[in-house]
């Protein structure tokens, strides 16, 4: 069910780790942010909006993972919109022999079989540098960095200041980084920079997993996710609230620990 988060803004939870898809009210129609996860839940929010009497006229991923690249027929056909870099990173991986299972060995098993994979990943990249969502409705700004994966982006929605962060910010996900990056460590914190600088502007954040945050969890979750990535790159266990004994998800635990193994193989 959607719930109203701020003037113009809405936010669809779904089951699986506190997924939210995020919609934008338009001129005429409404923008969606990263539609998920199962088919029927899809399908509810596609009910919900013509409820609403709300006609999707522009999509959005944030990244390319494979959660936040999904759509339903019901939801109709406008343009998915996508930074070059996540675009490219996502319709790369759907041109290879076999993509679908290649995907569905990552799949939580619990929901594998009500993932749909017809429409998955087919986004329309923007110019590259591209700064704002094209479409007849409240600015939409597109903060694009290297964190987590490739082509990563938030958006901030002018006006009522909501920063739509894609898997970043979460106040039960620790950071994720891009392994395969060159720079993972430096590109998470240069990505946490940017968020800082438009801190002024931001009245609420709403997370790719977890809760939606105040502008003061919007800076706590900053600092929260600094003091992490930091603790990583000097080699130091991390006190973070969502690793450890008390963690929300208990598996976080032994990704944080294959993660921190990771960093430390690279080290020269």
């Amino acid at each position: 069910m959607l719930r109203r988060v701020a003037e113009g803004v809405l936010v669809h939870e779904s089951e699986f780790l506190q997924s939210n898809a995020v919609v934008v009210q338009g001129g005429d129609g409404v923008l969606l942010v990263d539609p998920g996860i199962t088919t029927g839940e899809l399908a509810e929010l596609a009910a919900d909006l013509r409820g609403r009497d709300l006609r999707v006229v522009a999509g959005f991923s944030t990244h390319p993972d494979w959660d936040h690249v999904l759509w339903h027929p019901d939801l109709g056909a406008p343009p998915r919109y996508g930074t070059s870099r996540g675009a490219a990173s996502i319709r790369a991986l759907i041109s290879e022999p076999g993509w679908t299972e290649q995907i569905t060995e990552g799949l939580p098993p619990e929901h594998a079989d009500e993932i749909p994979m017809e429409l998955l990943g087919q986004i329309d990249p923007l110019p590259e540098g591209a700064m704002s969502i094209p479409w007849d409705g409240p600015a939409v700004r597109i903060i694009e960095h290297r964190a987590h994966a490739p082509g990563h982006a938030a958006l901030l929605v002018e006006g009522n200041g909501v920063l739509i962060a894609g898997d970043m910010l979460s106040d039960i996900l620790m950071p994720f980084l891009d392994l395969q990056a060159e720079n993972p460590v430096e590109d998470y914190l240069a990505a946490l920079e940017l968020f800082e600088r438009v801190a002024d502007d931001v009245t609420a954040v709403v997370p790719g997993h977890g809760s939606v945050g105040d502008a003061d969890q919007f800076r706590a979750r900053i600092e929260l996710d600094r003091r992490y990535v930091k603790a990583l790159r000097d080699g130091r266990a991390p006190e973070d609230p969502r690793i450890g004994p008390r963690a929300p998800l208990e598996w976080l635990t032994d990704v944080h620990e294959w993660q921190w193994e990771q960093l430390t193989a690279r080290k020269p």
